[in-house]
């Protein structure tokens, strides 16, 4: 029967089969979804978001750091210690550890900047005070440098690392009537902690400036027992070795030394010393070469090489750098040099030799005001004044017979290793 009407009606409708295969895909999908859902989304970080990287923690840095300081790898050092700062930069420690490296390493105004930032953190660490006297006694800043290390003793009387920093300072201002309080000073660092090399190091210091010398030996081989990748011990050391007339355990010594810090003209300059005490003039002459081409603007590191060339009697190659030495000019690179008024001690023996190489080379001159300077402005050295009448002399003889013989090299004097 039917229904009349515009919508319904009872006419049976033919039954669709089912699709197998579609419902098979349906499932498939929904169990796809519900996969991902569950399991991927989870562990799947969101999109536009960074990604987290993993970070290295300050001790770490710090441990980086200390490694390198025993392999005498200081610049290495010094950035492990700047990356523990930047990693955690309220830690004080780090700042003071890291000036301390930067003396040992020459940086001396860095390391004044980085003990002021851990006083910045704690106004009353004495660690940090005492670095940065130390840094300002290397400085020559000398009044200051006592004031930060009385305020590090007052708040820690018994630091050994103060005390020892304190001896440098003191003997380092070459004045005798402070070398008395050096030698207490450094004698109290090594009582309160003879296990660090800084208070082997002062002792060491203040027994080779009060002529101590083996004793200073021993002091330094104590603190390389240490450490024994520190240039500046091995420095001392060969300076000492070189006193007591032991070349070749000087050469060794200060070959260690410049081995470990190549940039050092200090060490290349006692090693030019070691070789000319030595008689070795050609060997003398390399490593002061050397040290000329890596700072060519300091007047003393001409005056050496030329006091070299002179013993070679190379005289075309010590006057240009006499003449630098002592009058300034124009070095090989292009650089300025300011020369050195004269005084006593290591500096007028450049003048001295200046003249000599003037005189005979025939350039009597030249030479005469540099032998009247002697006369006139240094009439208290009598080393300095037999030379000069000597090399007056030469030239009178060369006014009257030019081509006569000369008369010897000049008389050397003793002085403080510059």
């Amino acid at each position: 029967m039917y229904l009349r009407g515009n919508k319904w009606t009872m006419t049976r409708r033919p039954r669709r089969r089912s699709n197998p295969w579609l419902i098979l895909l349906l499932l498939a999908v929904i169990g796809g979804l519900v996969y991902v859902n569950q399991v991927i989304v989870p562990v799947t970080a969101p999109l536009f978001i960074p990604t987290p990287t993993l970070t290295q923690s300050p001790e770490s840095f710090v441990n980086q750091a200390e490694d390198f300081f025993r392999q005498g790898k200081l610049t290495l050092a010094i950035n492990a210690y700047k990356e523990a700062i930047n990693s955690d930069p309220t830690n004080p420690s780090n700042y003071v550890a890291l000036a301390r490296l930067q003396v040992f390493a020459g940086q001396y105004a860095e390391a004044i900047t980085n003990t002021q930032n851990a006083l910045l953190k704690n106004p009353e660490n004495p660690l940090a005070y005492a670095v940065q006297g130390w840094a300002l006694g290397f400085q020559e800043k000398y009044g200051e440098a006592e004031r930060q290390i009385q305020k590090a003793l007052s708040l820690d009387a018994n630091s050994a690392l103060a005390h020892a920093f304190y001896a440098e300072i003191l003997i380092n201002q070459g004045d005798y009537t402070l070398y008395d309080k050096a030698i207490e000073e450094s004698k109290k660092a090594r009582d309160l902690d003879p296990s660090l090399l800084e208070t082997h190091r002062a002792r060491g210091i203040v027994l080779l400036n009060t002529q101590n010398i083996e004793q200073s030996v021993e002091e330094f081989q104590a603190a390389l027992a240490i450490n024994k990748n520190i240039a500046d011990l091995y420095l001392n050391l060969g300076v000492a070795y070189k006193l007591l007339e032991k070349y070749d355990l000087a050469q060794e010594a200060l070959l260690a030394s410049y081995a470990l810090n190549p940039n050092d003209t200090v060490a290349l300059t006692e090693l030019s010393r070691s070789f000319f005490a030595d008689g070795r003039f050609p060997q003398a002459a390399q490593y002061a070469e050397e040290a000329v081409k890596i700072n060519s603007i300091d007047p003393r590191l001409h005056g050496n090489l030329g006091v070299i060339y002179y013993k070679m009697e190379d005289y075309p190659k010590a006057i240009p750098a006499l003449v630098l030495a002592t009058q300034g000019g124009q070095a090989a690179d292009g650089k300025s040099v300011e020369g050195l008024p004269l005084a006593y001690g290591r500096v007028e023996e450049y003048y001295w030799y200046l003249g000599f190489s003037l005189a005979k080379s025939n350039r009597c001159a030249e030479a005469v005001p540099v032998f009247q300077k002697l006369l006139n402005e240094v009439p208290n050295d009598e080393i300095a004044v037999f030379n000069a009448n000597q090399g007056l002399e030469i030239c009178s003889e060369n006014i009257k017979t030019p081509q006569a013989k000369q008369t010897p090299t000049p008389e050397e004097t003793e002085t403080p290793t510059s």
